[in-house]
């Protein structure tokens, strides 16, 4: 049976989950392994303070995830296809793991975030 969010722990597990989905994605997965060559060790510690700190205001996470997309789409033009696909696989990652107030409530924060970096990653 699924559980909501409840911790970092369950954060941790949604965002592997998800970066595991992405990677092997045929529509942006080419932006992890051939443009960006993330540094998943990284990468992946970032990603959980990110999230643990936009569902549970942690305060842990330090950065500008705006000016990195912005940079990134000078590098690799961006479309609506992209985010699309961002949230599709976020949303069924989401889904296929976990159910509750914070399940939706992450899957509308993340909605929110990829509208504000496509409109100025893209402008």
């Amino acid at each position: 049976m699924k559980h909501d969010i409840r911790n970092r722990e369950d954060i941790v597990i949604l965002v592997d989950a998800f970066y595991q989905k992405i990677i092997k994605d045929d529509v942006i997965g080419f932006i992890f392994n051939d443009v960006v060559h993330v540094d998943w060790k990284a990468h992946l510690p970032r990603m959980y303070d990110f999230w643990e700190n936009i569902l549970f205001y942690t305060g842990n996470f330090d950065g500008n995830p705006m000016s990195t997309h912005k940079s990134l789409n000078q590098r690799v033009p961006m479309d609506f296809t992209h985010f699309n696909r961002w949230n599709t696989i976020f949303f069924e990652t989401v889904d296929a793991l976990f159910k509750g107030e914070k399940a939706e409530e992450i899957k509308k924060r993340a909605l929110n975030i990829s509208k504000a970096m496509m409109d100025k990653a893209l402008n």
